[in-house]
């Protein structure tokens, strides 16, 4: 079974772990800066690694991408991506100051740690959900086109065939001047891993 031919059951299963584990994310970040944040699930997508820059609105767009490892009992790898602009919104917001770039070490470590909360947040609700142990590892950070940051996940991961689940996400709450943040949140299992995921969501 292809991972693009899920059925109506696992498509829900994946949406409604997305929102748990968003939910649970959004509440860390609002303990963490004491303002409440709220991150919404408007959409649960599967596509080639490949096709992620077209969907994002281009391989030519700046985006801010953070990188993780999954270990555990299962393995993969996460890659976040906000659009520049939603980054430094999103930074400046948690931060409580205003943000026009992302060249302070502050601000990367603030999306760092956006980035493992999120991750982390994610990976409980989806181990409670296959009865595993899924932990992320420490989070890298660059900043570049969608293609450049797309093609060097594929020569880390050494394949050209991956599927990625992909997780639209928009932040709201008291983020300042009614603003929209949006990113995308991406799982890739290793294949191994992904046949688990489907067999367990099954039913």
């Amino acid at each position: 079974m292809l991972f693009q031919e899920l059925s109506d059951i696992q498509r829900d299963t994946f949406k409604e772990v997305s929102n748990i584990g968003m939910g649970h994310a959004a509440t860390a970040l609002s303990q963490m800066v004491g303002k409440r944040i709220e991150i919404y699930v408007p959409r649960v997508l599967v596509l080639p690694l490949a096709e992620v820059p077209e969907h994002l609105g281009g391989a030519e767009k700046l985006m801010a991408g953070i990188f993780l490892g999954i270990e555990g009992e299962t393995t993969g790898s996460i890659m976040l991506l906000f659009p520049g602009e939603s980054a430094c919104h999103l930074c400046g917001a948690l931060l409580g100051e205003e943000l026009s770039s992302l060249e302070s070490e502050h601000a990367i470590s603030t999306l760092k740690e956006v980035g493992n909360i999120l991750s982390s947040a994610y990976l409980n609700a989806l181990g409670s959900l296959v009865g595993k142990t899924l932990l992320p590892t420490i989070p890298g950070f660059a900043y570049d086109m969608a293609g450049a940051l797309v093609d060097t996940l594929l020569i880390d991961l050494g394949r050209k065939g991956d599927l990625a689940l992909m997780v639209e996400t928009e932040f709201g709450g008291d983020l300042g001047n009614d603003r929209r943040v949006r990113g995308h949140f991406f799982l890739i299992p290793d294949p191994a891993t992904f046949e688990f995921f489907l067999r367990e969501t099954q039913s």
